[in-house]
């Protein structure tokens, strides 16, 4: 009697997911600090300079897109628009309480930063931005899953 024991091979688009989070990632923290830029010009220029800032966000962005793209993957929502934009909302948020609320300022204190926010630093503001980045990850990355 023989055994037989199924195994699957992930598909193309399922090993390059990464990428699309990568491009929806960056996407989104583009147009985040497009909309900084517009309502506190100061804020991304506090590196050495603004292409710093810059490089610095939107590495930031495609990074925090992987994570997205894994958890909307285990949810089983990265084949939707709508649901996968609604999780980016949710996911601005998360990030917005925990990495910028709370993990920054305490970075940028430890570093001596002369742009060190007050700790927590749960300012309205950012909340908007983070929300617009996880609006535009969440309805890019569907899409660009398949990269």
């Amino acid at each position: 009697m023989s055994q037989q024991t199924a195994t699957s091979t992930p598909t193309a688009t399922e090993r390059g997911a990464w990428k699309g989070a990568v491009v929806a990632g960056a996407a989104g923290a583009i147009v985040m600090g497009a909309l900084m830029s517009v309502m506190n010009p100061d804020v991304l220029a506090v590196a050495p300079n603004g292409v710093a800032g810059w490089v610095v966000h939107v590495s930031h962005g495609a990074v925090l897109g992987v994570v997205f793209a894994a958890g909307a993957g285990a949810a089983g929502i990265d084949r939707s628009v709508g649901r996968s934009a609604v999780a980016g909302v949710v996911y601005g948020a998360v990030i917005w309480i925990a990495l910028a609320a709370l993990l920054m300022p305490l970075w940028l204190s430890a570093v001596g930063s002369p742009a060190s926010p007050p700790f927590p630093n749960f300012a309205v503001p950012s909340l908007l931005w983070h929300v617009v980045y996880g609006v535009v990850l969440g309805a890019l990355y569907p899409p660009l899953r398949g990269l």
